[in-house]
């Protein structure tokens, strides 16, 4: 349902994903949707809801449960010429279709030398907080991101979520659109026609001048609720989103980091290894003489995610962690 306020029209997150999925297969009469109850359900969070009565069991296609053969049928028809939304209901399940995406989907158009595009769009979910244990909570956008020919994008707002899933059908290369299952029941300003995000760039959606905090998707608000708290100490932290992880906008976090001197790379997947140290790598390569602190990181504890709501709270990353560390690079 959407409700008008004073900035517009606004409406959930999931109902963004929605309505971006519904302009995409009115635009591009080859696209379909394929997935696990994509047509009798709409998902398993009802994020295609509708659409099978208004384009048919040929353009919402469900599934077998097989993860393999899903993605399978995606790079398959991509290459074909079709142009595919495969969506994969839970991020975890990406090791089950490992091989078709690490040597298949991110190598064919390289490997064909750019002969064949490969038009398709990934729908995940990642993220935990809604207690479902170890096995459909995690983060695992990094696997992604590691891997030339895909590009990865991470919504954290309803307007995003919308702009980001089109942009995506409309890349000739294959898109992984990750979305975060704790947002889908936020609300934003979302504009009823079609209309793209851009690919690659990274959006700042609060100024200031003491703190860079770097970070994307449900993060996003975390961190804007610590720079709230932060401002009425008197720091001004200037929040990016980066939206976009792969092509990755660092002239945007650069620029920051060189008027604010400091900088705190956010996100909710495990600290090891995650993409908060290629970001901070990449600063201290582009940015070391601007720095005067070593850039920080806030993630989760090197742990699976626990089933126990108790423990998965304090396992993950808040707006209180994000002030403690940014209160100690500021020497506070």
């Amino acid at each position: 349902m959407a409700s008008q306020t004073s900035n517009g029209r606004e409406i959930t997150y999931i109902a963004a994903i929605a309505e971006g999925a519904q302009a995409i297969l009115a635009e591009q009469d080859n696209a379909f949707i394929a997935g696990e109850d994509v047509a009798g359900a709409g998902g398993v969070f009802g994020s295609y809801r509708g659409l099978l009565d208004e384009f048919g069991p040929d353009r919402v296609v469900d599934t077998p449960i097989s993860e393999e053969g899903i993605v399978g049928l995606g790079v398959g028809a991509a290459a074909t010429g079709l142009r595919p939304i495969i969506d994969i209901m839970f991020m975890d399940f990406m090791g089950e279709c490992m091989d078709e995406i690490a040597n298949q989907m991110a190598k064919m158009r390289y490997m064909f030398g750019g002969s064949a595009k490969l038009p398709i769009t990934v729908v995940t979910m990642s993220g935990a907080g809604l207690n479902m244990a170890a096995q459909h909570s995690q983060s695992l956008e990094v696997w992604i991101c590691h891997l030339p020919g895909l590009k990865v994008v991470a919504p954290s707002t309803p307007h995003d979520a919308k702009g980001l899933l089109i942009a995506a059908s409309r890349d000739d290369n294959p898109v992984f659109v990750v979305m975060n299952k704790l947002s889908l029941r936020n609300r934003g300003t979302v504009p009823e026609e079609p209309y793209e995000v851009p690919i690659g760039k990274a959006n700042i959606v609060r100024p200031g001048d003491d703190l860079t905090i770097i970070t994307y998707s449900r993060m996003v608000s975390e961190a804007l609720t610590a720079a709230a708290a932060l401002a009425e100490e008197g720091l001004e932290a200037e929040v990016i989103d980066l939206r976009s992880l792969q092509p990755m906008d660092t002239d945007t976090v650069i620029e920051s980091v060189a008027k604010t001197h400091r900088a705190v790379v956010v996100h909710e997947a495990v600290r090891f290894a995650g993409l908060g140290g290629e970001i901070a790598a990449q600063i201290q390569e582009l940015a070391f003489d601007d720095l005067d602190a070593p850039v920080a990181r806030v993630g989760a504890p090197f742990s699976p995610v626990p089933f126990s709501a108790v423990l998965e709270q304090t396992y993950l990353p808040n707006a209180d962690k994000i002030v403690a560390q940014a209160r100690s690079l500021l020497g506070g």
